[in-house]
């Protein structure tokens, strides 16, 4: 964490400067830095029966991109898995979604990379209450899609205690806190990942939990795409955290959700377990993110590090590419509470946001300029003024469709590995 505290009134201090400075300033550095890749470390094969799932049909550790944060010492890293192996079937003219390994639970795992390897030094399963693993399927129907065998013939129970777990930091007192894209929610987690609390939207209604479940967020987030809630996560230093929506909200409908190019930041202060503030966050145009794309609904947050004690790091990306902004908190809107967390307010703010300042941002790297780096990136930490380091996410080798899986139900692994990449600026970012 040293290193982290190290780089943050730098970093602040530069984010500040570039977005307060003149629009021709900020114009020229809308180029952002350059970069380089300085090692890759992969994690090697190890089947999930070591993580106790009873059968793995084949299928690897992996997913652990789903976020990354710092320890404190040098190359190791906190990470997070998501729900775990899923995929999407058609049936006719139904998606239904996949769960080849419905036993799998959700991992805190600490890594260090060394010599080329991503080394797993400890895993932390998550827990309910009574001490029972938290497992990664679907809550409530229909909120959630109904969760289905590796094959989609037989439906599974669902389970209002399963996380879908994204992003990851580690408080002063030891804790964790996690992002979910179920509820979708934030996640206090002990340091031997006993859930503590489950903050989630109002009036979902989330019965039968084994954990404290607290209705702490707008309603209206309970509107999220599905597989698109929380995501990003970021610690600022005071201790307040900072929460992404990866999509925008489908308010007023789907179409309008998909078509916007608005999605959410929250600030939440862990101490008093409440919101204090809401702002609209303006992604770049899809094709500057990704210039093969043309779709905006792939755009995504992903990951945000606390800089400044009201500035971040977000990462904008799709499947293909990905780029990272700093962007300053202080200038946006205060949404909370107002009318843009009423769903009936038209046009919604996924639909028009001209009459709100958006968080003002300025690019500081085009990840699809640095040789090395990987595709769907999840996972960003700030090493230090100098260095960053990426982590992917690859699905655990999954892929969508029935030739996931051969014919002995056993996984035809994508050969997409797990990679950790350090990128050297080429300056310091002060």
């Amino acid at each position: 964490m040293a290193n982290l505290l190290r780089a943050v009134p730098v970093l602040a201090l530069t984010a500040v400067a570039a977005i307060a400075a003149s629009p021709a300033a900020a114009s020229a550095a809308s180029g952002g830095l350059s970069g380089r890749v300085t090692s890759t470390s992969t994690l090697p094969s190890i089947p999930l029966s070591r993580l106790g799932v009873a059968d793995d049909r084949g299928v690897n550790l992996g997913g652990i991109g789903s976020d990354i944060f710092p320890t404190g010492r040098p190359g190791e890293y906190w990470t997070i898995t998501d729900r775990g192996p899923n995929g999407l079937i058609t049936i006719g003219t139904e998606k239904r979604r996949t769960f080849p390994t419905p036993d799998f639970n959700p991992t805190i795992v600490k890594v260090r990379a060394t010599r080329g390897v991503l080394k797993v030094e400890q895993t932390i399963p998550l827990t309910t209450s009574s001490g029972k693993p938290v497992t990664g399927l679907p809550n409530q129907l229909p909120h959630d899609e109904q969760p289905y065998t590796y094959n989609a013939s037989t439906p599974l129970q669902i389970n209002p205690n399963g996380l879908d777990t994204e992003g990851i930091v580690r408080a002063a007192d030891g804790t964790f806190w996690l992002v979910d894209e179920y509820g979708p929610s934030l996640v206090h987690v002990s340091s031997r990942g006993r859930v503590l609390a489950r903050y989630t939207p109002r009036g979902l209604n989330l019965t039968g939990a084994d954990y404290p479940v607290i209705e702490a967020f707008p309603a209206i987030y309970a509107s999220r795409k599905v597989n698109r809630g929380f995501e990003g996560l970021g610690l600022l230093p005071g201790g307040d955290l900072v929460i992404g929506l990866q999509s925008p909200l489908l308010v007023p409908t789907k179409a309008a959700g998909e078509a916007s190019l608005t999605s959410r930041l929250l600030r939440f202060n862990p101490r008093t377990g409440k919101v204090t503030a809401e702002y609209a966050y303006q992604f770049a145009p899809v094709s500057v993110v990704d210039p093969g794309q043309t779709n905006p609904a792939e755009l995504k947050i992903s990951s945000i590090v606390g800089i400044g004690p009201n500035t971040v790091l977000v990462q904008e990306r799709t499947d293909q590419a990905a780029r990272l902004y700093l962007a300053d908190l202080r200038k946006a809107t205060n949404l909370l509470g107002g009318r843009y967390d009423d769903p009936t307010t038209s046009p919604s703010l996924e639909q028009d946001a001209s009459s709100v300042t958006t968080v003002p941002k300025v690019l500081v790297l085009d990840l699809n300029t640095v040789p090395g780096t990987q595709k769907k990136i999840e996972g960003v930490a700030v090493v230090n003024p100098w260095t960053i380091a990426l982590i992917n996410d690859n699905d655990f080798g999954m892929s969508d469709g029935p030739a996931a899986f051969d014919a002995n139900g056993r996984l035809v692994d994508s050969g997409i590995k797990t990679t950790l990449v350090t990128v050297q600026l080429g300056r310091p970012l002060h």
